[in-house]
């Protein structure tokens, strides 16, 4: 699975080098509630076929209709306003009166196709393809654009003159264990847009590894934990059940900005991991950071399953939303708690670790 960024781009290369017009749509702003988040993209093909989304519907039929109606007649970028009024925001399904602009570049196939043009799309979708995070500088007069790194912090602008766009992985996530778990969650999180690494210092695990754009280290994971200097933007799963491999990558981990550190098992040996960690000098502050039995309580039991519960927390954490209250956090079954009579294999082996 690829992030929604490169899957958009690479539409757009694929479409132009078959000789068709397409139109990159972007979200700048938006006012009040509004259905798509400032960066969102939509690729608009001629004959009206799309990819991505700036609305979820209604905005992209309007797209799809001008575009239909009225074939390109010029190659510069164009500021569109949806929502103004209330009947445009009724007609256009925005929420609660909420305005969204967005920027309509013509793409050239000639200067955008070709993977070596400098400021090209498909330059930029083979850049965020390799992991990296690039900015975008769109010229509104010209239509012409640059590419250049991308600093940490920084996010999409659009003033009078230049539309500035950010792609590639914002978040880091490391996963302990590379199983069968660490598959899905992984291929799940590179969609989210997550830059992936699995670590696993155990032959019988790594040596089979083939998830695409994920890196994988065969390094001890608390000295990956180390190496990777996590900051705010990073997050932390233990996945493997051996408190070898987890409970010092987890000491660690909660020692930094990480915005999410957790691990899998049941409730009984999640609070026997908390005693464990505590012999290592970790703060009651620092504990409370850990999710432990890690994911949302969706009633789960097979590794796709347990990938979506984490991803979910994992998103809610990043959004800065409580995904539960505390109270109904206790009274739930978690998922992937062990029930003797559906999960006898996870009893056994939690027992063996």
């Amino acid at each position: 699975m690829e992030s929604i960024d490169v899957e958009v781009l690479r539409h757009c290369v694929d479409w132009l080098g078959r000789g068709h017009r397409v139109v990159l749509a972007t979200v700048t702003r938006t006012w009040g509630s509004s259905p798509r988040p400032v960066g969102a993209m939509l690729a608009l093909r001629d004959d009206g076929v799309v990819c991505g989304s700036v609305s979820g519907g209604c905005i992209e039929d309007d797209l799809i209709d001008r575009m239909r109606r009225a074939p390109l007649v010029t190659h510069l970028p164009e500021r569109v306003t949806y929502g103004v009024s209330a009947d445009e925001a009724r007609r256009f399904g925005l929420p609660c009166g909420g305005t969204m602009e967005l920027v309509l570049e013509p793409l050239d196939a000639d200067a955008q196709a070709d993977a070596q043009a400098p400021g090209g799309i498909g330059t930029l979708a083979a850049r965020i393809g390799g992991g990296e995070r690039v900015a975008r500088e769109l010229d509104l007069a010209s239509g012409r654009a640059r590419l250049r790194p991308a600093r940490a912090d920084e996010q999409l602008r659009c003033d009078a003159h230049t539309l500035t766009t950010v792609h590639g992985p914002r978040y880091r996530l490391l996963l302990i264990g590379a199983g069968d778990l660490a598959r899905f969650l992984a291929t799940i999180a590179v969609g989210l847009g997550y830059q992936v690494t699995v670590c696993d210092p155990r032959e019988e695990y790594a040596d089979d590894w083939d998830v695409p754009n994920v890196c994988l280290v065969r390094t001890m994971p608390d000295d990956t934990v180390l190496a990777m200097k996590l900051d705010g933007h990073s997050a932390v799963v233990a996945l493997t059940h051996d408190p070898k491999l987890d409970d010092l990558a987890l000491i660690d981990a909660l020692q930094t900005e990480a915005f999410y550190v957790g691990a899998i098992g049941s409730r009984s040996n999640s609070a026997k991991r908390r005693e464990r960690l505590k012999l290592f000098d970790v703060s009651e502050a620092q504990l409370a950071r850990l999710r432990g039995p890690a994911g949302l309580s969706i009633g789960s039991r097979t590794p796709p399953e347990i990938a979506v519960s984490i991803a979910a927390e994992l998103t809610a954490a990043r959004n800065g939303v409580a995904a539960r209250p505390p109270v109904e956090r206790e009274r739930e079954t978690r998922a992937y708690e062990p029930d003797e009579a559906v999960c006898p294999a996870l009893l056994e082996l939690e027992a063996a670790g």
